[in-house]
């Protein structure tokens, strides 16, 4: 049997969608009978033992504290990560490294892995200095970004084996001269055993939030930040409602343009119509789902957003929701137009509502759209067939590393 040691950022009892994938990679692995384990760096900033078990998954913490200037504290950083992969696996002995961006545990891994003599793979999910430009913590081009993106071109070339979730981001490290055949695609999936039939309507919820049943509900349930372009879907409410005056906005959730949100949302001429929850538990955000009929993502065009592919898309399909997004590189990886989903022009407020005026408007083809949707999905995203990519990849790195052929072990 297989032991697979994941290098994280953080895991869960965390919830993000980072945690999220992680416990969906490490659950199916476990169920096709591999014997898989966590660990994670210092920015797990949660309190908890030193093994913990969450949801069924066991994860390890690295312990300690780093200091000095920005570049000698993430050295630190990364040496101890190391330090911590190698000690429990002279005690576990797992046979493969899979560590998971940023770029500071894949190097953490690299390090640990030419200690160890096992291969190492590395996943990236996104290219963290974009996704700082994208939540506002960067800027593009400046010395941090470059230094963070020489540093992920580096993991790249040290290590055995890397995935990305997504072609954006495949053709985007060849385009820096990476090997092609070095790199490996395992796209965003669902856990489908999660996700039954749609749950039914929450009456009480509805009447709480003031919802008649015959209200169109256009929602939105995820994390508050600028390149999400819920400025956009603010906007471009009062349109909709010259076509459906009924329609609702609904945006479940919280982040750093919140507060930027909510003061525009105040000021729409259908402000009435709006409505915010704050951040839900997790296990509360399928009553909300229940009462969306439309789930709708209009990010902004970015580098981050034309690489990237979202999750949260694929796990509205795998509940038979309608989908509506922008039309830029993350979403078109997942969704056909007027097939699987709708797309609209980003950045454009009116022709965002126009589309979501059109889906609300045909409703007799609803049925058809979505099961085409949740049929994408299960054949395309689903992670009991998805994990396979990767045991693939184990089993080939594993007979070189018999063979003494692994780069990252010379």
């Amino acid at each position: 049997m297989t032991r697979v040691l994941h290098v994280l950022d953080h895991s869960l009892p965390l919830h993000s969608g980072y945690t999220f994938r992680t416990r969906a990679i490490m659950a199916a692995q476990a169920a096709s009978g591999l014997e898989v384990r966590g660990i994670t760096g210092l920015r797990h900033a949660a309190d908890g033992p030193v093994a913990e078990v969450a949801d069924g998954l066991l994860f390890h913490r690295t312990r300690g504290e780093v200091t000095g200037p920005s570049g000698m504290r993430e050295w630190r950083e990364i040496g101890r990560l190391a330090d911590a992969i190698v000690a429990l696996a002279r005690d576990w002995r797992p046979e493969v490294i899979h560590a998971h961006s940023p770029a500071l545990c894949g190097l953490a891994a690299v390090r640990a892995g030419r200690a160890l003599g096992i291969p190492v793979v590395y996943e990236i999910r996104a290219f963290w200095e974009d996704a700082a430009v994208g939540n506002g913590t960067g800027r593009a081009g400046s010395v941090k970004y470059r230094l963070t993106r020489a540093l992920e071109d580096r993991v790249v070339d040290d290590a055995d084996a890397v995935f990305t979730i997504c072609h954006g981001l495949r053709d985007d490290l060849v385009d820096r001269g990476h090997a092609a055949g070095k790199i490996g695609l395992s796209p965003n999936g669902v856990d489908l055993s999660m996700f039954g039939d749609p749950p039914p309507r929450d009456e009480a919820l509805a009447s709480k939030l003031g919802f008649g049943a015959e209200d169109p509900v256009v929602g939105f349930i995820g994390s508050f930040y600028d390149y999400e372009g819920l400025d956009v879907l603010i906007e471009a409410l009062p349109h909709l409602r010259e076509r459906h005056p009924g329609a609702r906005l609904l945006l479940v959730g919280g982040g750093p343009r919140d507060g930027m949100l909510r003061a525009q949302a105040a000021r729409s001429p259908v402000a009435d119509a709006i409505h915010f929850t704050g951040r839900v538990p997790h296990h509360e955000v399928e009553r909300y789902y229940s009462l969306v009929d439309l789930l709708a993502y209009p990010r902004k065009a970015s580098r981050l957003t034309e690489l990237v592919t979202p999750l949260k898309p694929l796990e509205a399909m795998a509940q038979g929701k309608l989908v509506a997004a922008s039309d830029v590189g993350g979403h078109r990886e997942l969704i056909v137009d007027d097939e699987t989903g709708t797309l609209f022009p980003p950045h454009d407020a009116e022709a965002c509502a126009d589309a979501l005026a059109d889906v609300l408007d045909a409703r007799s083809a609803w049925p058809a759209m979505r099961e085409r949707a949740r049929v994408h999905v299960r054949e395309k995203h689903d992670w009991a067939r998805n994990i396979r990519r990767y045991q693939d990849v184990y089993q080939l790195l594993l007979t070189r590393a018999a063979d003494g052929k692994l780069s990252a072990a010379a």
